[in-house]
């Protein structure tokens, strides 16, 4: 493997990945494994790939398209369900811990799914939904976002590994459509049935509407009107 492939894969790679990567891999597997010009985070002994994505899928797309060309492939997303923050001073000192008010759900998934909602449709994906808790230290240095008020994430480690949901298939999505077929329905009933936000709501139905499990049939006042496919 070359070594600038192999630094793309591990330099700014925090404690929670690492973790998750080997874990996923197994004992029998190995990891940060070059597959032509991508490198995967993990191959499994029976030669699932393994791909370990905190963020929006968005960027996958070309390397998943590549590794499936090969293989089975399982994308594995970590949700924060709590996060408890350590901050520390500029020089290292430790300063406080305190919880985070941000909770992640199932439901977070369809943030990832924004820009990627085919990844479902792709034969031999398999994305498994990881809730997990987590402890993220961050160090007041001046070089965070605006809204960290100077304050840059340093890592990121698992605390507790609380559930796993696996999809394999796009029927297994049908889990987040808490609605008989035929029934119709809009965000606003998306969000009160399943408890979430309007704005999750949205990008749930955005991304189901593109995977072809529900359909647009019309609106009510000015609200689209979805029904189960």
């Amino acid at each position: 493997m070359s070594t600038r492939l192999k630094t793309i894969g591990t330099r700014n790679e925090s404690s929670l990945h690492k973790t998750l990567k080997f874990q996923y891999a197994g004992p029998g597997g190995k990891t940060e494994a070059e597959v032509g010009e991508f490198v995967a985070d993990g191959i499994r002994d029976d030669g699932e790939y393994i791909e370990v994505q905190t963020g929006s899928f968005g960027p996958l797309r070309k390397k998943i398209k590549a590794f499936t060309a090969g293989g089975k492939v399982r994308i594995i997303h970590p949700i924060a369900v709590t996060k408890k923050l350590e901050v520390y001073g500029a020089r290292g000192k430790y300063l406080y811990t305190r919880a985070s008010p941000l909770h992640g759900t199932a439901w977070t998934l369809f943030d990832a799914l924004l820009y990627a909602p085919e990844l479902p449709l792709t034969r031999g994906v398999t994305i498994e939904i990881v809730l997990i808790d987590i402890t993220e230290k961050r160090k007041k240095d001046g070089k965070g976002a605006r809204r960290r008020k100077g304050t840059s994430i340093k890592d990121k480690e698992l605390t507790a590994l609380r559930e796993s949901i696996i999809l394999k298939k796009p029927a297994d999505y049908l889990r987040f459509i808490p609605f008989k077929k035929g029934e119709e329905f809009t965000v606003r009933d998306l969000s009160k049935r399943a408890k979430i936000d309007e704005v999750t709501a949205r990008k749930t139905l955005y991304v189901l509407t593109k995977m072809k499990l529900i359909k647009r049939i019309g609106k009510k006042v000015n609200a689209w009107v979805y029904s189960r496919e």
